[in-house]
């Protein structure tokens, strides 16, 4: 009964996350809610689904944790300030010592610079990768004080998952090798379900919905998969047996391509798959806005309920596809044919 009700109680909370970014972020409530044409749906989903310098929690100057913006231009060096400089009292956006904040990119007299501030989803990394930390922090606490024991609550539903990954995901493709890549499948797996499920509650950011997260992923699985490759695997790529001599000049760089299809494929799976949640149910909760209807309002409310429920379950999908599908990659690069089915 207790899992139930958690179970409802975080579904309702998720569901009033796009409800919080259409208000809070993108829609002026004494201007735009009140006009439809003023209302750009295409703005108020690309504002949520992009990063940003500064986080909007609710309507107000104070509802706005404006972030430290880092940069670097020739003209000027390494530079620091606040996000807060680029707009006025009335929230309108400003130049500052010559900086200028354009659709999230910052510009230093008209000119591009190195931005490595910490916007939006980099802070939200950091809480991602923080909550990731202490929950694996006191579930090891929890085996050391329970040695011998069988697990209880919230230990015995994180040992279940990584139980899962090891003998459902890593074992059975990596075989007997699989204890070398299984702390690399467990990080992996878990921290795009934490991302996954903190993106979609109100106010958070959406971390694995950027592809800059994603293809820093797939970067770190291609890595592992080429630097693992033994000589059975690089031999099937540039040299591949059983083909007609004049035929391998055909499939030697279709093989070559495959080596950076298979990590663009894991970068933008998740990146498609997340992403597109965010926009169909931000276009649902819109429509209330748009048509200024009770009517539309319920029923467009009851579908982003049913869509957040398949959201919860889309966040554990594609932590265990990207999981499989790195392990399956690694695999095929230290199989030998002795090993292989």
């Amino acid at each position: 009964m207790k899992s139930l009700f958690l179970f409802l109680f975080f579904s309702v909370c998720v569901a009033l996350a796009p409800v919080h970014s259409c208000q809070a972020e993108n829609i002026s409530a004494s201007e735009e809610v009140s006009d439809s044409k003023n209302l750009d749906i295409g703005e108020v989903i690309f504002d949520h689904v992009t990063d940003s310098h500064s986080w909007h929690f609710f309507e107000g100057h104070y509802g706005t944790l404006f972030l430290p913006v880092v940069v670097y231009s020739s003209d000027k060096g390494l530079d620091f300030f606040s996000s807060s400089h680029f707009v006025d009292e009335n929230h309108q956006p400003v130049s500052y010592n010559g900086y200028t904040l354009d659709h999230n990119k910052i510009y230093y007299n008209n000119k591009p610079v190195i931005d490595i501030s910490i916007t939006k989803n980099v802070l939200m990394l950091f809480i991602t990768s923080l909550i990731l930390f202490l929950v694996v922090l006191n579930v090891s606490k929890a085996y050391r004080r329970n040695v011998g024991k069988p697990p209880k609550g919230f230990q015995s539903a994180i040992e279940l998952m990584v139980l899962f990954v090891k003998d459902e995901i890593v074992k059975p493709v990596l075989g007997v090798k699989h204890e070398k890549y299984l702390p690399y499948m467990l990080t992996l797996f878990f921290f795009i379900f934490f991302g996954n499920l903190l993106g979609l509650l109100p106010g958070a950011a959406n971390l694995t919905g950027n592809i800059a997260v994603t293809m820093t992923l797939a970067v770190f699985t291609f890595i592992i998969t080429n630097f693992s490759g033994n000589k059975n695997y690089w031999s099937h790529i540039f040299w591949t047996p059983g083909l007609p001599f004049l035929l391998r000049f055909i499939i030697l760089p279709v093989e070559i391509i495959g080596i950076f299809t298979k990590p663009f494929a894991l970068m933008i799976r998740l990146f498609a798959a997340i992403t597109a949640g965010h926009i169909v149910i931000l276009s649902l909760v819109c429509l209330t806005f748009i048509f200024k209807s009770w009517l539309v309002g319920f029923g467009s409310s009851l579908l982003v309920v049913l869509i957040m429920l398949i959201e919860l379950l889309v966040a554990g999908i594609q932590a265990y596809v990207f999981t499989l599908f790195s392990s399956l990659y690694i695999g095929y690069a230290i199989e030998n044919h002795e090993d292989g089915h």
